[in-house]
Order: structure tokens, then sequence, then C-alpha cells
């Protein structure tokens, strides 16, 4: 049993097979997502896991060079969430990150309720 980290077996076999560049989704309950996107479901209930409590979690065990969030979040609870975590946010339209949601490596849904609360993050190395 890990000691520490993210436990969901699911999530932990997807972070195992990330490279630089790939794409990871963290995106709320009401994301579509693509048909045949690799997803991990962790939304149980309205808000729980919370947006910030996942995207958390993988900054903790992966790195993160880049994101990409809908300008739609700009001056919205989610897009200060989002700041407050990369200070070099690039902005494209909610239609567009929709649309780059299908060439993620992974998708990860949270509970989250809370308008346009959701990320795309392209990983980086620890070296």
């Amino acid at each position: 049993m890990k000691k520490t980290g993210i436990l969901n077996a699911s999530l932990n076999g997807h972070i195992s097979r990330l490279g630089h560049g790939d794409l990871v989704v963290v995106a709320d309950c009401g994301l579509p997502i693509p048909l045949g996107t690799p997803t991990v479901d962790l939304a149980l209930v309205f808000g729980v896991p919370r947006f910030t409590e996942v995207l958390d979690a993988l900054c903790e065990d992966v790195v993160f060079e880049g994101c990409v969030a809908a300008s739609e979040a700009i001056g919205k609870t989610a897009g200060g969430w989002i700041t407050e975590r990369f200070p070099g946010v690039d902005y494209v339209s909610h239609e567009e990150l929709k649309d780059l949601v299908a060439s993620a490596k992974v998708v990860v849904r949270s509970g989250e309720a809370t308008p346009y609360a959701n990320v795309i993050l392209r990983c980086g190395v620890p070296f």
C-alpha cells in the first residue's frame, strides 16, 4: 500500500504513463468528455471531491509546466483557483477548451459544480 499521494489505482496508472508534453484535464462534473477519451471519474455528488482538491493532489504528484483554461473563467471563482496555482495561464474560449479535451491522455472528473472549473495541464519534467 502506498504511504502518500494519490491512492486511486486507476488514476495512479494514468499518472505513471504520462510523459513530457502530455495533457491532463481536471474537469468539473459538467464538462463534456468526448467518447473514447480516457477518464477517471472521481465525482461522488455535487461538490465532492472539489476541483481544488483534485488539482492540488495532482500537482503534488506530477510536474506541470503550463495550463490552459477557458477565458470565460477570468474574474470568476474558478479562474481565481487556477491563477493561484499557475501564474502563466493560457486562455482559449470555452468551446476551444472543450475541443482540446479530446487530445488529453486522461480526464480527471471532479464533483465540482462551479462554472468553468476546468483546466488542461501540460506535463513537464522534474529536471
